[in-house]
């Protein structure tokens, strides 16, 4: 049951993630989780701090900037910010 949990929560975040990449940066392309949010989605620092912001607002968490250094695909940040709403610090 807790495995279910898990990717529900990752669909979720997931989902969000792409409504953010659509609705506020204007971005067409389809998001999956293994692209690259620099190489693979281009994203420059303006764009990933528009998609982190709403990511803390949406899931009212806070991301550090320490977090930056783990975060290089979509699934990094996927799972970082699902372990953030989980209560994990890390």
């Amino acid at each position: 049951m807790r495995r279910t949990a898990a990717v529900d929560g990752e669909a979720e975040v997931l989902a969000e993630v792409r409504r953010i990449f659509a609705d506020e940066l204007g971005r067409k392309e389809t998001v999956g989780m293994d692209d690259e949010l620099a190489r693979d989605l281009q994203l420059d620092s303006v764009q990933l701090l528009t998609l982190v912001v709403g990511l803390e607002n949406r899931f009212r968490i806070a991301l550090a900037e320490e977090d930056a250094g783990e975060i290089r695909t979509v699934a990094d940040l996927v799972r970082l910010v699902c372990r953030r709403r989980d209560g994990g610090a890390s």
